[in-house]
C-alpha cells in the first residue's frame, strides 16, 4: 500500500512539472490520474469534451456538399475539430450502412491523432444500433424492441445486446445509443416500437438484460462489449397529443411508479451513459430539468456516468421550447441542469457552442466545478471502455460478425416475438395443400419487416437492404416449394405531404388472383418511420388496406391477417372477417423466415402482447387500470374492452398452470415465496410464459386492477411437470401512497397466475 501511494504521488508531481506545451498521457488512468488530467486541461479543452459532432462535420464532400462515396474523412476538418475545438465525441445519424472496410478507414483516421500522441484524450464514437448494428453492411438485425418485449424472454434480450455490442465493436464503435426504456403507453407515438411495452416490470427486466448484453458483466467494458445509453430520460413517450416531442403531463405518483423504475434499475446495474427526453414534462423541458437530471439521477441514484443530450436539443430550448432567449443561454441552461455532453449543439456544426460555453465559464455563468464534473464523467466512461489504452480495435478479432450463429439468434428472437391473436377453426398451421395468395404492401417488403433505424434513419431506402434475406412471400414459397404460392400487392404505401398515404396497385389483378387461391395471407401495416416523420393523425389502419380484407372475405376465401406495425393500428371492423390474425411487430431481417416456419407449424407461437391492443381509436386502456375504468354507462363493470389484453397470445400447444402455493411468507416483513406447477400434457415441447400478477384490494390511493410483479418463460417437454419458484420482498407490494411516500400498505393482496389465486395479508405498513 505504501509503495502504491508513493508511486502515485511521484506520478502526480512529475506531471505537474511538465512544461505548458506537454500533455499528460495515460494508458489506463486511475481516478487520481483522471483528476490530474483534468487539472492540466484548459477551459477550451474541457468544453471540447462536452461537444459531440456528427460525422457530417468532418467527412469529405463534393462541390455540392454531398458526402463522397466511399466515406472519407477530411483531414483538415478533423484537425480543426480536434486541435482548435478539442471535440471529445463523434456520432453518425441520417447516413447509411457502411462496409467494415469503410468503418475501419473512418475509425483509423479519427483515432490517428490520439495514437500518434498528438491528442492526449481519445474520441468517443456513438451510434444508434437499436435492433442490431444497423449501420454496418452485413450486420445482424433483430426484432425491434417492441417485438423483443413480446418474447418475454430476458435471455434473448441479453443475446441481442451481446451480438449488437460485438458487431458495433467490430465496426470500431464502442458506444450504442440503446436501450430505449421509455414506457409504451401512448400508441400514437411514432417511437412506440422502440419501447419495451407498457409495463414497468416487463420493461425493466428486458432492459436490464439488454444493458448486461451491451456492457458485459465485468467491472469494465471489454473489446467485445459497448457502453449502453439509457434513453430517453424521462417521460418522452407520454406525449399528451401523441406527436413526437410534444408535452407530457405525468403526476409525480405515476412518474415514480411507472416511468422511473426501469431507468433506476439500469443505473444500479452500471449503465454508463444516459440520453435526455427531447420533450417537455409538466412544463419543464427534459434538458432543463435540474430536479430529474441532477437531484434524482446524479445525487439520489449516484449515477457515475455522463448524460448526453438528444439531437440538437440544446438548440431547441431556444427555438422550440422557448425557455432560453438565445443559443448561449440554452447551452448554459441545459448544462447547469445536468446535461454533460451536447449532441450536435449548434449550427453551423459546433463552433458557436464551444465559443459560447467558453465565454459562459469565464463569465461565471457556468462554474468550473460544474464543468469539471461533466469532464470527469466523460473521461470516466472513456476509461471504462478502455479507450485510453487503445481506441482502435484489432479489426481481425471479430470472426463472428454477421455469422450464422448470430443470425440464428436473431431468427429465434423473431420466432418468439411473433404473436398469434386469432386462429378460428384452427386454420393455422397451414397444410401446404392450399393455394396461397400472399398480398398487401408488406408481402415482399424487407423494409416493413425492419422498420426505421435500419440502414438509414427512416429505414425507407430499399437500396441498402441486407443481401440474401428473404421477404415474407419468398419465405412462404421456400416453406411450400411444391405448392402454388402467388403474389399480388394490391395496395402500396407512400408519403404525401409528410404523411403516410395509400393507393391501389393492380387491384384488378388482385381480384383475379383471389379466384385462383384458397387462402389469402394479407401482410398489412405501415411504412417505416420514427420521430417527427412518424407522426400520424389516427391509429386506424388505412381503409384501402382494409378493403383487401373485405374483398378476400367477399370472395369466400380464408383470410390470414399479418400485421407489420410499429404501433397497434385499429382493426375492429375487419377483425371478424379474418380467420387468423398474427401480430408480427417489426421482426427484423429474419422475420419473414420466422413467420413462414410459424404458419407451417415447424415452430409454435410463443409471443405474448407487451401492450394492451386498443379496440377503438379514441380510447386508450391499460391492463393495470383501476376499477373505475371497468365501470360502464349502465353502472356495471364491463366497460374495459380492448381488442386484446396485455400478455395475450395463442399457441398451437399449451401448458397448464396449477397448484400455486406459498412456500414461505413473513407477513410482518412483507416477504413471500410461491411455487407453481406447470405441465405439458401434449405431444410436442412447448415454451410457456408464466406471469405473476398482484392486486392490492384496498389502498390510500386507488389501486390498480392488477399489476405484473414477475414472470418466467420456461420450456416443458411432452408429459413433463415443472415446479417454478418466485421469491419477493416488500418491494413487490409497494406503491406511492396518499402522502407521497413509497409504502407497502397493510391489508390484503391477491396474487394471481393464470386461474390460480392466493391471498396475502400484510400486517404492518412498510415505509421505504
Amino acid at each position: 500500500m505504501l509503495k502504491t501511494v508513493i508511486y502515485s504521488g511521484f506520478i502526480a508531481i512529475a506531471l505537474l512539472s511538465l512544461s505548458g506545451n506537454e500533455k499528460p498521457y495515460f494508458s489506463n488512468p486511475t481516478a487520481q490520474e483522471i483528476e490530474t488530467l483534468i487539472d492540466q486541461m484548459s477551459i477550451e479543452e474541457k468544453v471540447g469534451q462536452t461537444c459531440q459532432i456528427t460525422l457530417d462535420a468532418i467527412h469529405q464532400t463534393d462541390n455540392k456538399g454531398q458526402a463522397l462515396i466511399p466515406e472519407r474523412i477530411d483531414q483538415a476538418k478533423l484537425k480543426e475539430a480536434l486541435e482548435e475545438y478539442h471535440v471529445g465525441s463523434i456520432l453518425n445519424v441520417g447516413w447509411h450502412t457502411l462496409s467494415l472496410d469503410e468503418w475501419k478507414s473512418v475509425m483509423t483516421d479519427i483515432h490517428a491523432p490520439y495514437l500518434k500522441k498528438e491528442q492526449n484524450i481519445p474520441i468517443l464514437y456513438g451510434i444508434d444500433a437499436i435492433h442490431g448494428v444497423n449501420y454496418t453492411i452485413g450486420g445482424t438485425l433483430f426484432p425491434q424492441e417492441i417485438g423483443l418485449a413480446a418474447t418475454w424472454n430476458t435471455e434473448l434480450a441479453r443475446q441481442m445486446g451481446e451480438v449488437t455490442a460485438y458487431e458495433c465493436r467490430a465496426s470500431g464503435i464502442p458506444w450504442n445509443f440503446s436501450p430505449v426504456l421509455d414506457l409504451g403507453r401512448q400508441p400514437l407515438w411514432s417511437r412506440h416500437f422502440e419501447t419495451l411495452g407498457e409495463d414497468p416490470v416487463l420493461g425493466t427486466q428486458m432492459g436490464l438484460a439488454l444493458v448486461e448484453g451491451y456492457q458485459g458483466s465485468g467491472q469494465t467494458v471489454d473489446q467485445f462489449h459497448a457502453a449502453a445509453c439509457l434513453k430517453h430520460f424521462v417521460g418522452y413517450s407520454a406525449s399528451f397529443s401523441g406527436r413526437d416531442r410534444t408535452p407530457a403531463f405525468i403526476p409525480e405518483k405515476y412518474m415514480q411508479e411507472l416511468y422511473l423504475p426501469a431507468f433506476k434499475a439500469a443505473v444500479e446495474k452500471g449503465a454508463l451513459t444516459l440520453m435526455i427526453n427531447s420533450g417537455v414534462v409538466n412544463g419543464i423541458p427534459g434538458h432543463a430539468n435540474y430536479k430529474l437530471l441532477t437531484q434524482t439521477l446524479k445525487k439520489d441514484w449516484a449515477f457515475k456516468g455522463f448524460v448526453v443530450s438528444d439531437w440538437e436539443d440544446f438548440i431547441m430550448l431556444h427555438t422550440v421550447h422557448r425557455t432560453a432567449p438565445s443559443l448561449a443561454d440554452a447551452a448554459i441552461q441545459a448544462f447547469n441542469a445536468g446535461v454533460d455532453m451536447s449532441m450536435v449543439p449548434s449550427n453551423p456544426q459546433y463552433k458557436t457552442y464551444c465559443k459560447d460555453m467558453i465565454q459562459a465559464v469565464k463569465s461565471g455563468k457556468i462554474s468550473m466545478e460544474r464543468l469539471n464534473d461533466a469532464v470527469r464523467r466523460i473521461l470516466y466512461v472513456k476509461n471504462q471502455l478502455g479507450l485510453f489504452t487503445n481506441p482502435l480495435p484489432a479489426f481481425d478479432q471479430y470472426p463472428l460478425f454477421g455469422s450464422s450463429k448470430f443470425k440464428a439468434m436473431a431468427k429465434q428472437a423473431a420466432l418468439e416475438s411473433i404473436t398469434l391473436l386469432k386462429n378460428e377453426s384452427n386454420l393455422l398451421p397451414l397444410s401446404g395443400q392450399q393455394r396461397i395468395l400472399v398480398a398487401g404492401p408488406g408481402a415482399a417488403s424487407l423494409n416493413m419487416l425492419n422498420g426505421a433505424w435500419t440502414h438509414t434513419w427512416q429505414g425507407l431506402d430499399t437500396s441498402f437492404n441486407t443481401k440474401g434475406v428473404l421477404n415474407i412471400y419468398q419465405s412462404v414459397r421456400q416453406q411450400f416449394p411444391s405448392s402454388q404460392i402467388s403474389l399480388q400487392q394490391g395496395v402500396e404505401l407512400y408519403l404525401e405531404n409528410d404523411f403516410e398515404a395509400s393507393r391501389y396497385k393492380d387491384l384488378n389483378a388482385y381480384k383475379k388472383a383471389l379466384k385462383k387461391n384458397d387462402v389469402v395471407m394479407l401482410c398489412l401495416g405501415e411504412l417505416p418511420s420514427t420521430e417527427k416523420p412518424g407522426d400520424i393523425r389516427s391509429l386506424q389502419l388505412d381503409d384501402k388496406q382494409k378493403e383487401l380484407v373485405r374483398l378476400a372475405k367477399a370472395a369466400g376465401k380464408k383470410v390470414i391477417l399479418v400485421l407489420l406495425e410499429a404501433r397497434p393500428r385499429i382493426i375492429n371492423d375487419i377483425e371478424p372477417l379474418c380467420d387468423a390474425i398474427i401480430q408480427a411487430y417489426l421482426p427484423g431481417d429474419h422475420g419473414g423466415a420466422a413467420l413462414a416456419e410459424l404458419i407451417t407449424g415447424k415452430a409454435d407461437f410463443t409471443g405474448r402482447l407487451p401492450y394492451t391492443y386498443p379496440r377503438y381509436d379514441g380510447v386508450i386502456e391499460f391492463y393495470d387500470h383501476p376499477r373505475s375504468v371497468d365501470r360502464s354507462k349502465s353502472g356495471d363493470f364491463k366497460a374495459y374492452n380492448p381488442q386484446w389484453d396485455f400478455g395475450f397470445g395463442l399457441s398451437y400447444n399449451t401448458g397448464k398452470v396449477k397448484n400455486m402455493r406459498f412456500v414461505n411468507k413473513d407477513e410482518q416483513k412483507g416477504t413471500f415465496s410461491i411455487e407453481v406447477n406447470v405441465s405439458n400434457e401434449g405431444q410436442k415441447p412447448i415454451l410457456m410464459v408464466v406471469p405473476i400478477y398482484i392486486s392490492d384490494l384496498y389502498a390510500s390511493t386507488t389501486p390498480e386492477n392488477k399489476r405484473l410483479i414477475d414472470f418466467q418463460k420456461v420450456s416443458i417437454l411432452p408429459g413433463e411437470n415443472k415446479t417454478l419458484a418466485f421469491s419477493f420482498d416488500a418491494n413487490a407490494l409497494k406503491r406511492v401512497s396518499a402522502d407521497g411516500q413509497w409504502r407497502a400498505e397493510k391489508g390484503t393482496f391477491e396474487i394471481r397466475c393464470a386461474e390460480e389465486m392466493l391471498n396475502y395479508e400484510l400486517f404492518n405498513d412498510l415505509l421505504f
